[in-house]
This record gives structure tokens, sequence and C-alpha cells, in this order.
């Protein structure tokens, strides 16, 4: 059986004792160093270049915001798992865009570690239970939903019938509204949006996927 050679990055004392005890009882996982700040994490790095690192990149003010480019500069041969607190959706697409590929929360439980570890180690991909259902949020979300914008369904819908040349008397009737509905709609769309002019409504519309760029 291969050894798993690992690296635990987290500052906080009870969270490296809790993961050393659970991995004591693994025959193959060996616990090669432990880093509470960056210049341990760099060094640690650079001397063993273990197989994995177990890091909690929420704590930047001891690892920095660019604490997964710089494992990756550092030992590029290091697979990242990280286990954190971490419940901001955004926070967790963009470490995965920069190629984070196993993320756990801390509340897992003891398998969905091992098994992540192990998955890790071999380069595979792993998230848990939770991670996996924002993965999935974002694979499946509709381009049209209009979510990222502080306008309505409704004020959504008519900027969609607007970039596709319907004049508000069309509008109104394809909604069932009357002519000065829309006119008020399209006046609030604009005061929200700060806008001038059709034209950048209709590039809005464009870029927002209300519409198609032709």
């Amino acid at each position: 059986m291969q050894t798993v050679s690992i690296l635990l990055a987290d500052a906080q004392y009870l969270i490296r004792l809790g993961l050393k005890h659970l991995m004591d009882q693994i025959a193959e996982f060996e616990i090669v160093a432990e880093a509470k700040n960056a210049i341990d994490l760099k060094r640690l790095l650079e001397k063993h270049g273990p197989d994995v690192v177990i890091l909690d990149h929420l704590q930047s003010n001891i690892y920095g915001q660019n604490v997964v480019q710089k494992i990756q500069e550092i030992a590029p041969d290091t697979n990242i798992l990280i286990i954190s607190s971490d419940d901001d959706r955004n926070n967790i697409y963009t470490l995965i865009e920069s190629g984070v590929n196993n993320f756990l929360t801390k509340q897992c439980d003891e398998g969905e570690i091992i098994n992540a570890i192990r998955a890790t180690a071999q380069g595979e991909k792993f998230f848990c239970s939770k991670v996996l259902n924002y993965i999935l949020e974002k694979s499946f979300a509709k381009p049209d939903d209009c979510a990222p914008s502080p306008l309505s369904p409704r004020e959504c819908e008519i900027v969609r019938l607007v970039a596709e040349g319907k004049i508000a008397k069309e509008i109104a009737g394809e909604l069932n509204l009357s002519t000065h509905t829309v006119y008020t709609h399209r006046k609030n769309i604009m005061k929200k949006l700060q806008l001038n002019s059709a034209s950048e409504l209709v590039r809005y519309a464009i870029e927002k996927g209300l519409a198609p760029s032709n």
C-alpha cells in the first residue's frame, strides 16, 4: 500500500489535532508536517513536496487570498484539499475556477474526509454534497433568469421584448398590460439600470442573455 504524505495547513490547533487523530487511524496516511502560518507553509512545501496539502483558505489574514496559486507555484505536484467553514457560493466558485478540485466543509463526517483525501492523492475530484449542490446550481442556472440584475421578472420580460424591437403597444398586447403601464415599467427600468437610450437597453439585454446577439 502506497503511503500518502500530507501537510496540514490550518491556523487552528484544534482542527489540526482533530485531523491528526483521524488520520492516525489510517495506515496509508502520513502527516509529514503542520503549517500554522504562511511562512511555515512555504518552507514545508519546499521541504517535503507532499502528495496532499489540507488547507483552510478562509484564514486569509494568515495565508492570503492567493494561497491556492502560491501552492501551485511552489509545489505543482501537490494536490490541494480544502476543508473549510466557508459557505459563500462565490468564494467556492472562484476556488474551483482557480483549479481546486477537492472541497469539503468542516461539517463533513469521518468517511467523507477519508475518501476525499484518497481521491485528492490520486488526482481525482471530490466535493462534499453541500459544495456539489452549489456546483449543480451554477451549472444548471438559466441564462435568462435575471438573477444578477436589479430587475423584477416582469421588467426582465419587458427588456426582452424591447430588445426584440417591439413597441409599447405591442408589448402591452402581449403581456396584457396597458400602454401606460409599459411606459412606466420602461421608465423604471432605465432608472434602475442608469441607462439613457434604447440602444443601451438592447446592449444590456444581450449581455444578460435576455436577447440573442443577432
